[in-house]
């Protein structure tokens, strides 16, 4: 009897660890560096993918095989025709290029105590404690009244200055260490220092309203700075979007550089795998289709999250394009389905929290997860069994590491992904993407060897 009775997950430097795997996973983990240390807001991320897309002859031609739309410079559609048509269906692959930070306010700029500063309101599940005291970068667009769109990019090139969040010195926080974290850190107290000097010749400055020298030196001095460097007003500060996020590139982590370090993991490492898997090589049976989109981390609200028509448009107009005669109805309960979304990895020194026979492990590969939502899988996609046997079958015929996992213990964990508003298309939809170590921090873990199995996993569900 040759059957194989149990299923121990294997790990991924088992399979891959060998002279064969080194040379291309070190060059794309290299790759994978260099996106996520230089794409760190969703806009970013869109103009990469573009970027890729076109070198690899995709065009926004919907009359053509290979094609794209972005919407907002947010969100993005892309789908690659296969030989069958495509009223039998999909691989689409789903992933989301936003990710926690901290937002400046519309109206953000005051000075105090000898600083010049900015408010914020943070955006997603931060743990607030964690952006303290560490370095800041800007990014985003100013938007002038004109239509004229304003990029700032501030805080990562070498030369330039960074920002940060100031944190109470422990000899007056004695109340504070004795408070909840929700009661230690205020939101409302988390505002980026900008500037310290004030403006230079102040009685001959005058405020654009008053017409009479400022009364904040150092906020004035911000301004001069802004109207110099970008041409812009306080004004257009109401139309901006800017996000601090943290300075610095994506690292090597630990003695072997076996772990990769970097802010956005969570979901870009996924956006990443699930492009580099398109681009490989190859016409499968049926229609690639891959999307990445924003607001995931705030319940894929608005135009450019996963509730949104946006993916109803371009599929109803690739219907047009490819096949007139094709049901929209059919398309989506033909499509098989990843929600490619990023695990929680039990943490060594927090196993408790975890429920160790259904916990993800890093380094052993891309993890299943049947269904997210909470406590009694509440606002959950709950995967049908025939097609997580079918899953099964992909990555074994290939020898591809993969795990199953749920996040955290029963009444202890939880959490939300993209899968539920697909499935109400009727298609079926599992999550599944590599798990991370330190999760919605400014500094998540990954595993190289994940990161190569997640290329290699994605791209054999894309070519069945």
């Amino acid at each position: 009897m040759n059957a194989k009775l149990e299923h121990t997950p294997k790990s991924c430097w088992e399979i891959y660890g060998t002279e064969e795997h080194a040379q291309p996973m070190d060059e794309l983990a290299e790759r994978y560096i260099d996106f996520i240390s230089r794409c760190k807001t969703e806009r970013e991320t869109m103009e990469y993918v573009v970027e890729r897309l076109r070198s690899a002859g995709y065009t926004q031609n919907f009359a053509h095989d290979r094609v794209y739309r972005v919407f907002k410079d947010k969100t993005i559609f892309i789908a690659a025709k296969g030989r069958n048509s495509i009223s039998q269906g999909l691989r689409l692959i789903g992933a989301h290029a936003d990710t926690p930070r901290i937002d400046l306010k519309q109206h953000p700029l005051y000075e105090a105590c000898g600083v010049g500063q900015a408010k914020t309101h943070y955006y997603g599940g931060i743990r607030k404690y964690q952006w303290l005291s560490r370095p800041l970068a800007l990014h985003g667009v100013v938007v002038k009244e004109d239509g004229t769109v304003v990029r700032v990019n501030v805080g990562d090139d070498a030369g330039d200055p960074v920002f940060a969040i100031s944190d109470l010195l422990p000899h007056l926080a004695q109340k504070q260490s004795g408070q909840t974290l929700s009661e230690a850190f205020e939101a409302e107290k988390m505002n980026i220092i900008l500037a310290h000097r004030p403006v230079e010749n102040a009685a001959d400055s005058k405020d654009a309203d008053t017409q009479q020298p400022p009364k904040e030196k150092i906020k004035a001095r911000i301004l001069e700075i802004l109207h110099a460097k970008y041409g812009i007003v306080e004004e257009d500060l109401y139309s901006a979007e800017l996000q601090a996020v943290p300075a610095g590139p994506a690292r090597y982590v630990g003695l072997d550089s076996a772990l990769i370090g970097g802010y956005g993991q969570d979901d870009r490492i996924c956006v990443f795998a699930a492009l580099e898997a398109l681009l490989q090589d190859g016409t499968p049976e049926y229609t690639r289709c891959v999307l990445f989109w924003d607001k995931e981390e705030i319940g894929s609200e608005g135009s450019t999250g996963a509730k949104s028509r946006f993916f109803e448009y371009c599929i109803a107009d690739l219907i047009a394009a490819w096949q007139p005669a094709a049901r929209f109805s059919d398309v989506m309960l033909n499509t098989r389905a990843i929600s490619a979304d990023v695990h929680g990895a039990m943490d060594p020194d927090w196993q408790d929290l975890h429920e160790k026979l259904n916990a993800a492990i890093i380094g052993y590969g891309p993890c299943f997860c049947k269904f997210t939502g909470h406590r009694g899988k509440y606002e959950a996609n709950d995967a049908h069994p025939e097609y997580v046997g079918w899953l099964r079958g992909v990555l074994n015929e290939q020898g591809i590491p993969w795990q199953m996992a749920e996040l955290g213990r029963v009444d202890l964990g939880g959490g939300g992904t993209v899968a539920m508003y697909l499935a109400a298309y009727g298609m079926d939809i599992i999550d599944f993407g590599p798990a991370i170590l330190g999760m919605h921090s400014p500094f998540e873990l990954a595993s190289k060897a994940d990161l190569y199995a997640t290329v290699k996993a994605y791209g054999a569900f894309l070519m069945r």
